[in-house]
């Protein structure tokens, strides 16, 4: 197929995407503005969450707003004076939290995820990527049987829609899977089948390797103008302009500026996670801990250990608080009392989110050659194969392995 198509954004979505559509025949060219995993892509926790259903905007979840705004530290949070700005992102966020709007994100969710799973297994696979990939499950601990009971009705959802999990209720138990935890933590759930890179950085760098080595090209470049015109679209950016027969609009948090571009009004914010890095040897971390009602996980990257979580809502410019870096750091340590702390390295990244949990998956409603690959929140990693998958379909205009109406652009 002689098919131009333009991929703007080179994390984990747009290069999962450029690969799968250089894969299926088409010409493809990348362009981002700093490279290949060079922003959200690089740092993240390295989980494919597949267990992850639940969205954020649950039912009464709003009632925390208060104590969000009190606590600048918190797992959950928004700074002040963001607050005004992110008003309008809010009342999405609500509506999206009835019963409703919630169930039929968890379905969308589940669905997606299902997908998720079985195109990273093919992905793994066509590009030789196994080496990169740790099967080691996920541990979601609890401190004492209340917070363990008010656990049991997602672990029974998660159940309702194919996830498989042992309730571990010893302490025995959990330190067969992990030990050196602190004794606080006396019941958990495991995932057997939870999936980690070794480090997301690699990871999407080996798919970029596999695009160009079929023939794919990236290049760096700043794309700042999006405009359809008779035929494909023309694409401004700061070293001249492109026409593409088709684009796929896969810039991560920086996406629905873009939009904007075409017309389209996508009310996508931006979860602002932090993490540490320790060196190899701080801990023998062994599966994927997940320490939920404190908002962060702990996990192996390169051999070191990844300390990181949270979610701030509070855009693009305000400057990092690392302090929220440093309490995820001083929680770890108490909870895992071997912890070595010296020597990491902080981090900070943007996660695009929108606000029923969803991501935006489909033709833009202003230029239908423009293809929306964006908004995953920390999903980002999880369903790239799967979502490389169903923009190939809406490229070939072929019906896809699921219904695409919960993510359409236009459902807000």
């Amino acid at each position: 197929m002689s098919q131009d198509i333009v991929v703007v954004g080179a994390g984990i979505v747009g290069i999962s995407s450029a690969l799968e559509l250089r894969r299926q025949g088409h010409r493809v060219r990348v362009l981002d503005r700093k490279g290949v995993a060079a922003e959200t892509s690089q740092g993240n926790a390295g989980a494919f969450a597949f267990t992850d259903v639940m969205p954020l905007a649950a039912p009464g979840i709003l009632r925390k707003a208060p104590k969000w705004l009190l606590d600048p530290l918190g797992p959950l949070t928004i700074p002040p004076r963001y607050a005004l700005q992110i008003a309008p992102w809010m009342l999405r966020f609500w509506r999206a939290s009835w019963q409703d709007r919630h169930d039929a994100s968890i379905r969308a969710q589940a669905a997606l995820m299902t997908l998720a799973r079985e195109a990273l297994e093919r992905q793994i696979a066509q590009t030789g990527g196994e080496a990169l990939i740790r099967r080691e499950g996920q541990l979601q601990l609890y401190e004492g049987e209340a917070q363990y009971r008010a656990a049991l009705p997602g672990w029974d959802l998660r159940g309702r829609h194919g996830i498989r999990y042992d309730l571990l209720t010893r302490p025995e138990e959990i330190a067969e899977i992990q030990p050196g935890l602190a004794p606080r933590f006396t019941h958990a759930g495991f995932t057997p089948d939870w999936i980690n890179t070794t480090d997301p950085k690699a990871w999407t760098e080996h798919l970029a390797a596999a695009f160009r080595q079929g023939g794919g090209e990236i290049l760096r470049a700043e794309v700042r103008d999006l405009a359809p015109e008779e035929g494909g679209v023309r694409i401004t950016h700061a070293e001249g302009e492109i026409i593409a027969d088709r684009v796929v609009l896969a810039a991560g948090a920086w996406s629905h500026h873009l939009a904007s571009r075409l017309g389209d009004r996508i009310p996508l914010e931006t979860e602002r996670g932090y993490n540490t890095t320790l060196p190899p040897g701080a801990f023998d971390v062994r599966t994927h801990l997940t320490f939920g009602a404190h908002g962060f996980v702990v996990t192996r990257i390169n051999g070191g250990v990844r300390v990181g979580g949270a979610v701030e809502l509070g855009g693009l410019n305000l400057p990092p608080n690392y302090r929220r870096a440093e309490v995820l750091l001083d929680k770890a340590a108490r909870f895992l009392p071997g912890l070595d702390t010296t020597g990491g390295r902080q981090w900070m990244g943007f996660r695009p989110s929108l606000p029923d949990t969803l991501p935006v998956i489909g033709a833009s409603q202003r230029a239908e050659r423009v293809i929306y690959a964006f908004g995953h929140g920390h999903l980002g990693l999880t369903q790239s194969a799967a979502t490389a998958e169903l923009v190939s379909d809406l490229v070939a205009r072929r019906d896809s392995a699921l219904p695409l109406a919960p993510y359409r652009p236009d459902r807000f």
